[in-house]
């Protein structure tokens, strides 16, 4: 419930719009100067949403009352009404931080369609305070899940890094952790309620890559019909983060070069120089040194990138931490916060090398929380190439299990995987085993999988 104060010197007009708002639900209360009702605010309660004031009244004004209140709380709504209006109190008002003005005299509905917008705008304020508690939470140094020696070490030069502007550059094949460190980097530095724009330069074509990062202006080129504002302009006061890096053409390399000495940039077609203010974070799967060597990547480019490097090692050589990721991702994908992986099935995932590195520990926790049992993982739901790393298959591998053993296993699965591409659609499940909805209930009731 909206608190409201009505204050106003006449009192039949005070009475009348407390009255209205008290009808419409709002838990309001009467001053009669804006001396007592800042009284209040001082003393008693300054957390109230919206005030009601008059402009002229004797003693101090609503203008003045207006100033008076911002500074005890900028949160709370002003809506100044008078009889004497002008467009320079107006002007003078919205510039003081007063919401709104009414004119006298001004009906209930025209004062209710104000009240429901500052309502509604309190509560996309408060949607976006609690995301940002979320993804302030979600970003934060401890996101980043390991206890190798390696990664301690990482963490240690996040911290130091964060609050500067230093231009980053993250070494790391796919699937280590690039991103999610780059979010930590910016949601942890000064920069975090600025722009942060990320970037993938493996999927930019050389026709759109300049105007991607820089801009263009309209007229620039054939299909250019309006002016464009590029990634860097975009990013303006804020982080722009610069993934797969390598991938940028040879030829290109040097527009970005000036970015990062000078700070500045050009639209495509254009003439104006545009000065920018961002932190640039960049990642790269290949060892740039070595391209440097072979003519493939400007060496003052990585010079200039390599300012701050950070490695992140693939995760066959921190197997300690497989241990730590798996319990970590399975009580993210259990709803009920139950399931657990036995050990049996942990030791296992300690000998499998992981090429995909966390990225691929991630997906296969998703999908063993998916197909556990009564809340438990166990080894049998783990894919063969993971038991049994390095060897090849032409089907399956079930050791010394009877026929009847293998067939269960092996309809069972099919049947899981099935409902779990189908979203649980057991009708669409069906049409994907090529057998009848019937036949499929059947299987499913005889098997135990409901």
């Amino acid at each position: 419930m909206l608190k409201i104060f009505v204050v106003d010197d006449e009192r039949i007009v005070r009475v009348t719009i407390a009255d209205d708002l008290k009808d419409a639900g709002f838990n309001v209360r009467e001053f009669s100067t804006a001396a007592s009702a800042l009284q209040h605010l001082v003393e008693n309660d300054s957390n109230v949403d919206i005030i009601i004031t008059d402009l002229k009244m004797p003693g101090m004004d609503g203008l003045e009352f207006l100033e008076k209140v911002k500074q005890i709380n900028p949160e709370i709504y002003v809506l100044l009404m008078t009889a004497h209006g002008s467009i320079q109190t107006a002007v003078k008002a919205m510039q003081l931080g007063a919401y709104d003005y009414l004119a006298k005299p001004f009906n209930i509905d025209e004062l209710m369609l104000i009240i429901n917008r500052i309502k509604e705008l309190k509560e996309i304020k408060a949607e976006n305070r609690q995301l940002r508690v979320q993804v302030d939470k979600k970003f934060d140094f401890s996101s980043f899940v390991g206890m190798n020696t390696v990664i301690n070490q990482v963490f240690d030069h996040v911290k130091i890094i964060a609050a500067k502007s230093t231009t980053v550059l993250i070494v790391g094949e796919t699937g280590t952790g690039k991103e999610l460190l780059t979010n930590i980097i910016h949601f942890n530095s000064n920069r975090k309620r600025a722009p942060f724009i990320k970037v993938s330069c493996a999927i930019l074509s050389r026709e759109i890559f300049e105007s991607e990062l820089f801009g263009h202006e309209k007229g620039a080129f054939t299909g250019a019909d309006k002016q464009k504002i590029g990634r860097f302009e975009m990013a303006n006061g804020g982080t722009i983060y610069l993934d797969d890096i390598d991938d940028i053409p040879l030829d290109l390399q040097v527009k970005l070069l000036r970015v990062l000495e000078e700070g500045e940039i050009e639209r495509v077609g254009g003439a104006e120089t545009i000065k920018i203010d961002v932190r640039v974070i960049a990642s790269t799967k290949k060892n740039l040194k070595d391209m440097v060597d072979d003519g493939k990547f400007r060496e003052d480019l990585y010079y200039r990138l390599n300012v701050f490097p950070i490695h992140l090692p693939p995760l066959r050589e921190r197997p300690g931490d497989i241990v730590l990721l798996a319990r970590h991702f399975v009580k993210e994908f259990s709803e009920s916060g139950k399931t657990i992986i036995d050990e049996e099935s942990l030791e296992y995932l300690k000998r499998y090398p992981f090429p995909g590195n966390v990225r691929e520990i991630k997906n296969l926790m998703e999908r063993l929380v998916l197909l556990a049992r009564d809340g438990m993982i166990t080894k049998n739901l783990l894919p063969i190439e993971v038991r049994f790393p390095g060897r090849t298959h032409n089907c399956f591998f079930f050791g010394s299990k009877s026929l009847d053993e293998i067939v269960r296993e092996v309809e069972s699965n099919a049947i899981r995987d099935a409902l779990i591409r189908s979203g649980g659609n057991k009708a669409k499940a069906a049409t994907i085993l090529q057998v009848p909805a019937s036949t499929l209930k059947s299987r499913i009731e005889k098997l135990g999988l409901e």
